[in-house]
């Protein structure tokens, strides 16, 4: 199995593949809950193509095989109008960090550890494009399994095997657990 983790830069219709809908008119998130919500769901797909033909675009997607697996929604904090409005997640500095906001794996794929590999490749790519620290703000939910709505989100274990420290409590939850604000300093 070859595993690979890309920029979404110039990728549009493999994003619309993990992230899109079936329908025109069927309403989703295409990631857009964190971007900016009032973007309407009919004009959600254009917005992200868009994002996606501008680098450093709107995150990584991991494909197995050459096929898409999986995306990463990475960007700069203050790219994402929700975190840059946040009454639950606190901004740590004068820093813009890289926030890791959302992952999705494709039914298929999962259970193959992609999201380790999705958070190792969006760090990559945070670094890469200049990021001097990446945020993830995922749920803490100890030993047991994490759940479909809070799963989009990642697990304080998933960061913390990629090199991420517990920075600071958050008042967010997601599917009713805590969430975390974890950080990753990049050399």
């Amino acid at each position: 199995m070859d595993i690979d983790v890309r920029p979404a830069t110039g990728r549009f219709e493999d994003v619309a593949t993990v992230v899109g809908t079936q329908r025109a008119d069927a309403g989703a998130c295409w990631c857009m809950s964190y971007r900016d919500s009032r973007v309407r769901n009919l004009d959600r797909p254009a917005y992200l193509r868009a994002e996606c033909a501008e680098r450093p675009g709107p995150g990584v997607l991991v494909y197995v095989d050459d096929e898409v697996a999986g995306w990463c929604s990475i960007a700069p904090r203050s790219t994402y109008r929700r975190l840059v409005h946040s009454r639950t997640i606190p901004d740590l500095d004068e820093r813009d960090p890289w926030s890791a906001v959302c992952f999705v794996v494709r039914p298929g794929f999962r259970r193959q550890g992609l999201m380790h590999h999705l958070l190792a490749g969006a760090v990559a790519h945070a670094a890469a494009s200049g990021a001097e620290v990446v945020e993830g703000y995922p749920v803490d939910v100890g030993p047991e399994r994490v759940d479909v709505v809070a799963g989009y989100t990642g697990t304080v274990a998933l960061f913390e095997r990629a090199g991420f420290t517990r920075a600071a409590a958050t008042t967010a939850h997601s599917g009713r657990r805590p969430r975390v604000l974890m950080r990753r300093e990049l050399p």
